[in-house]
């Protein structure tokens, strides 16, 4: 630092003429004074705890909180570069003449990165660099033109939630150390049991559906066999058996395989065209499986199916699981944000109190930032009867508090992340009408593009009716147009998806997905779960398509 004659109040920064441009943006918009000298530096007279910009990054994180206490200035002008990157990010996202992706292939993508972990730490310059980097090569989930997932959007209120549980970080397993969140949980998830159609019960955030769905397999194996936790197997005497549909989301299979039932016990029954498991089928190898000494325990139903977005007939189902005594769990990771709308809740969702456990992701057609997973039964204190380990360390009797707001004892992870705060606050920004409203709004898009294809059913054809937000279809490029729909076309359809998802990525316009599945070739599935997606992005998603696709 230099004295310039400024006066003895303020300190004289000088900045490089290479920063100059980022040291005007900065220092202009607070009415700082600027000279420059012959040797071509600007020298500025700033506030007490200025820093000149250039020296700021040329530092090292040691130059910031919490190593250096007074580090206070420059930690501030870090984290703001921060969050103009993120803002870049989000007005790029929201800009429909923007790419959704810079798609590279892995090898090339690896030599455009440095991933290399140093011996020696970077400066906050090149921290800020890759912060860059790694947003330009990211997918832009958020953009409207991406359909790809179940998981689409960007809610910012959501993701301001989630940089404030990033600063505040802390863990969700005892009150103690996590007071605010562990109330906020306690009134989100009993709200949510409410909307399910509950008075009383229990509930957790765990780490996605599908643990969601193990929390559901093992509270029911408790409270057939509470011996279980003791004894292991030796409590059973028999070979437990599961059923859920062939149209399931795999983690239900996987708990069979997780919990040491086998997957040969867990029973696919079928589904009808729609996709949604038949009743009569379910009783009879239920039946089946009983003739055989095994011991049926578990159902799962699935309200809104991965690929198709089904909903299995909840009524008829609870009513075998009542004639037989067996749990019913209803995966409504998918679906379940249709409990908030009362167009649409019924008939898909219909029955669904009548459920033993719910699993239900906000993360998805609700559009809580990832990952935000619930799980919730309808008796209380089973969460803590099955799980509860009573470690001393954590969960003492003798605390100053009511210890059942610690909640850590209730689960498998012992340490679990707050995926609370950031569905909390986007539901005060929503309220429930709000979500409802979205609800609606999400599933008339929808209505939109089935409309829309049929308009164009010389370019596209519909696979079935969409009970949910999933649109399942094949592009019909311009030799196979009038051809009659045989299953010789369908597998030529189905040979066109991977070619054409291929251009689209590479073209980096839009983003579809495609699966096969037990009864046909690839085809396409068309996600609409984002706020930011209107008619004019369906239309240009067709036109986007066909442009692409014409000449396959």
């Amino acid at each position: 630092m230099e004295d310039f004659g400024f006066g003895s109040r303020l300190i004289v920064v000088v900045a490089r003429a290479s920063t100059r441009r980022v040291a005007q943006d900065r220092l202009h918009a607070t009415g700082d004074f600027a000279v420059s000298t012959p040797e071509g530096f600007l020298v500025y007279a700033v506030a007490a705890t200025a820093i000149a910009v250039d020296v700021l990054f040329s530092h090292k994180p040691s130059y910031i909180l919490p190593q250096n206490v007074e580090g206070y200035p420059a930690t501030k002008e870090f984290l703001m570069k921060v969050v103009d990157i993120l803002l870049d990010y989000i007005k790029a996202e929201n800009d429909r003449g923007t790419k959704v992706l810079e798609f590279h292939h892995p090898n090339d993508l690896m030599q455009l990165l440095d991933l290399e972990l140093p011996d020696n730490g970077l400066t906050l310059q090149q921290l800020l660099l890759d912060c860059s980097t790694t947003l330009k090569y990211q997918v832009k989930t958020g953009h409207p033109h991406y359909f790809n997932q179940l998981s689409c959007g960007l809610d910012v209120v959501s993701m301001a939630g989630e940089w404030l549980t990033a600063t505040a970080n802390t863990n969700m397993f005892t009150y103690e150390i996590a007071p605010v969140f562990i109330l906020m949980e306690h009134v989100v998830l009993e709200k949510m049991r409410e909307l399910i159609g509950w008075n009383t019960g229990d509930s957790i955030l765990a780490p996605g559906g599908s643990i969601s769905n193990l929390y559901a397999f093992l509270a029911a194996r408790h409270k057939m066999f509470p011996q279980y936790k003791v004894r292991g197997l030796a409590a059973v005497g028999g070979q437990l058996v599961m059923f859920t549909s062939d149209q399931c989301h795999y983690s239900v299979k996987s708990c069979a395989s997780v919990c040491g039932l086998g997957t040969d016990n867990c029973v696919m029954v079928p589904s009808d065209a729609a996709g949604r498991i038949i009743p009569s089928k379910l009783e009879e190898l239920i039946l089946e499986r009983k003739a055989m000494g095994h011991i049926p325990f578990f159902v799962n139903a699935t309200a809104g199916t991965t690929v198709i977005g089904a909903f299995d007939p909840i009524p008829q189902i609870a009513d075998i699981c009542q004639k037989y005594n067996l749990w019913l769990h209803v995966d409504a990771a998918w679906g379940g944000g249709l409990l908030l709308s009362k167009k649409y809740r019924h008939p898909r969702l219909s029955g669904i109190e009548r459920a033993d456990s719910v699993t239900w992701n906000p993360h998805k057609l609700m559009g809580a930032l990832l990952q935000c997973s619930t799980i919730h039964f309808k008796e209380d204190g089973l969460l803590i009867s099955c799980n509860q380990m009573s470690a001393e360390y954590l969960f003492m009797t003798d605390k100053l508090y009511d210890v059942q707001y610690d909640t850590g004892d209730k689960v498998i992870q012992c340490g679990r992340h707050n995926d609370i705060f950031k569905l909390w606050l986007q539901w005060r920004a929503k309220g429930t009408d709000g979500f409802e409203k979205l609800m609606d709004r999400l599933m008339e898009l929808t209505e939109y593009m089935v409309k829309r294809i049929k308009q164009m059913s010389d370019k596209f054809y519909l696979i079935l009716e969409p009970e949910l937000v999933n649109v399942c279809f094949w592009y019909l490029p311009t030799r196979v147009r009038n051809m009659p729909h045989t299953s010789e076309r369908e597998k030529i359809l189905g040979e066109i998806c991977p070619i054409l998802k291929g251009r689209m990525m590479q073209s980096g316009t839009l983003m579809v997905g495609y699966q096969p599945d037990d009864r046909r070739p690839n085809f396409f599935r068309n996600i609409i779960s984002s706020a930011a997606v209107t008619e004019a992005d369906i239309d240009f998603l067709l036109a986007e398509m066909d442009r692409l696709g014409h000449d396959l």
